[in-house]
């Protein structure tokens, strides 16, 4: 199971939101590639980067903090990133950076023509990110909820050649109120490609359940506010991870 510490970067700095409200922001730090180099020592094997100005403006507005992070890690781990993802020059220039996946989530939705391009271009790079409540796909930022049901577009994406879908309860992120395990189990159990869960982590109950549904396809999980409040401590939680898989080997 990989646990993957999130970096949301807002105006250059690390913070965290409750519910995507970009009002409800806790800094957590003025250094990216600080904040960057922790992870890497607490032994995180891939980055989560959100580009949370970009997200609304529909183009990259971290550009730099995300440079300096892609500096500190160099080639020691894979990061993925997401948002204001809108085209194939932005995907280009991420790429070029040093990125070894881009996530597409509101795009994906309204336009899955760029999807197709994106993923025929940069195959094994793209990474869907499909936020949800009650099973239903939000786009936006999560302010408008769309009739599409998440099981129904992860499958056609995933015909598309998608590496891997994120999977956010939105009810959930960024309140530690759990997992939804049971929707991201009957995701990844629809699906071929792996499901990375996202959205509410609370604390170790929560990364024991996802080891137990591993094989159903959930390959990991995004780690945010819980890392940052202590109440998960993300090197214990990984060392615990990798003993549950390694008993289940």
């Amino acid at each position: 199971m990989l646990l993957i510490p999130a970096i949301d970067l807002k105006d250059g700095h690390c913070v965290r939101l409750k519910q995507g409200d970009m009002d409800q922001a806790t800094t957590f730090g003025q250094d990216p590639a600080a904040m960057a180099a922790r992870w890497l020592d607490a032994g995180a094997r891939r980055l989560h980067l959100v580009d949370l100005n970009g997200a609304f403006a529909g183009k990259p507005k971290n550009l730099g903090a995300v440079k300096t992070i892609l500096r500190e890690v160099g080639e020691d781990i894979p990061v993925q990133l997401g948002g204001g993802i809108r085209d194939l020059d932005t995907i280009e220039q991420y790429l070029d950076a040093g990125l070894r996946y881009v996530i597409i989530g509101t795009a994906a939705v309204k336009n899955p023509g760029f999807l197709r391009d994106a993923c025929s271009a940069f195959g094994g790079h793209i990474i869907v990110g499909l936020d949800a409540r009650d099973g239903k796909v939000a786009t936006d930022g999560w302010s408008k909820l769309t009739g599409h049901a998440v099981v129904d577009l992860a499958r056609k994406f995933e015909d598309w050649g998608v590496e891997s879908i994120i999977y956010t309860d939105i009810g959930r992120d960024g309140m530690l109120s759990g997992i939804n395990i049971e929707a991201t189990v009957q995701l990844a159990q629809a699906l071929r490609i792996p499901v990375i869960a996202s959205g509410g982590l609370s604390g170790m109950a929560d990364i024991e359940a996802l080891c137990a549904v591993q094989a159903e396809g959930v390959e990991g999980v995004i780690c945010g506010r819980a890392i940052y409040s202590g109440n998960l401590d993300f090197a214990a939680a990984q060392a615990r991870a990798d003993e549950l898989g390694a008993a289940d080997a």
